[in-house]
């Protein structure tokens, strides 16, 4: 903490200088970094107090054998956990980028009108996560199906930790239910793929050499098929060394749906650099043709029983319909902390 304390001065003194702002982008940057490294203080400086009060409130509380306080002093610290908890977790965001808003992912996999139901439901258990969270959730593209769900969709979730949290999502989500478009009530499996990138700061930049874009546009689309737009607004940018694939149709404008798409692919371009050596080209370029049995990182199961588990750390919840209403953390929390051990 005292490390973190010098390193909040030495921000501040710098905001203090003349010259601070003939770099308004440099000055931001500093100024973001100085909130990040005063929130953490400020939450550190709360847990110490709340701990002393509650000492303290014990303490009385035994030296006058009264009872009825006892009931605050539980619910106090219950609610210091969670704040311990909360703390310990961001302590496990170590990245590089992990502080950063994210732009998430959803592709339909095998399983049909099923799967594409499911893409539809992965979409609203993130935006009902992030949104619990305060972030704030913005659709970049939306591909629906003429019957139901959605066949693909990008989600840009914008607020600190976002990508240090939902990095965790990254894989084949799978689906167990009785499915509701099938009038015999057979159970069905279904599969979607969530991909999660960081959104980068306008001044990290990542070389494009413009001849290894194929930059597609077209009309937007909004439910059943429909043009939402009479003119080719919409963009699609393919990266042809990798075969990487984004696209934004949110905006109206060609130019601001292009700019977008833009960001979407250097967010890719740079994580794809960093882990090279460790995954193939593959699986971050988006390749979804496994997006299907034995490659899941986690299952939701609501027939013959309900659980939610995930493949990778052995984290269960009992409570499928609470994870599809966003409790996530759960999950969450058991990735880093796996990763953690790892590492």
């Amino acid at each position: 903490m005292d490390r973190l304390k010098t390193e909040h001065q030495d921000l501040e003194e710098k905001t203090v200088q003349e010259a601070f702002w003939n770099d308004p982008d440099a000055a931001q940057k500093v100024l973001k970094q100085a909130k990040h490294l005063k929130d953490k203080i400020d939450l550190y400086d709360s847990l110490v107090e709340s701990h002393q009060d509650l000492e303290m409130l014990a303490e009385m509380a035994m030296a006058e054998s009264d009872d009825s306080v006892e009931q605050d002093i539980v619910t106090g610290v219950e609610q210091l956990a969670q704040k311990i908890e909360a703390l310990e977790l961001e302590t496990l965001l170590s990245g590089e980028y992990d502080h950063n808003s994210c732009i998430l992912s959803i592709h339909a996999g095998t399983g049909g009108t099923d799967a594409q139901d499911w893409a539809s439901m992965l979409m609203r258990m993130f935006s009902r996560w992030a949104e619990n969270k305060g972030y704030s959730v913005r659709i970049l593209d939306l591909l629906r199906d003429d019957e139901a769900g959605i066949k693909s969709t990008a989600l840009e979730i914008e607020g600190e930790n976002a990508y240090g949290f939902l990095k965790s999502e990254k894989g084949v989500h799978r689906l167990v239910r009785i499915s509701p478009f099938d009038s015999s009530g057979k159970r069905h499996t279904s599969f979607a793929s969530v991909d999660v990138m960081p959104e980068l700061d306008e001044e990290i930049k990542v070389e494009i050499d413009p001849g290894d874009l194929r930059i597609d546009t077209f009309r937007a689309s909004g439910a059943g098929g429909q043009h939402v737009n009479m003119t080719d607004s919409a963009v699609r940018i393919t990266h042809l060394p990798t075969g990487i694939v984004v696209q934004c149709q949110n905006e109206r404008s060609q130019h601001s749906n292009r700019a977008t798409a833009m960001r979407m692919l250097t967010g890719k371009l740079l994580e794809l650099k960093e882990r090279e050596h460790k995954e193939r080209i593959e699986d971050l370029a988006g390749d979804y043709s496994q997006i299907a049995w034995g490659s899941q990182i986690r299952s939701y199961v609501f027939n013959p029983y309900n659980l939610v588990k995930d493949h990778r750390t052995g984290a269960e919840v009992g409570n499928v319909y609470g994870v599809m209403d966003g409790e996530l953390d759960v999950f969450i929390q058991a990735y880093l902390k796996e990763n953690s051990r790892k590492s």
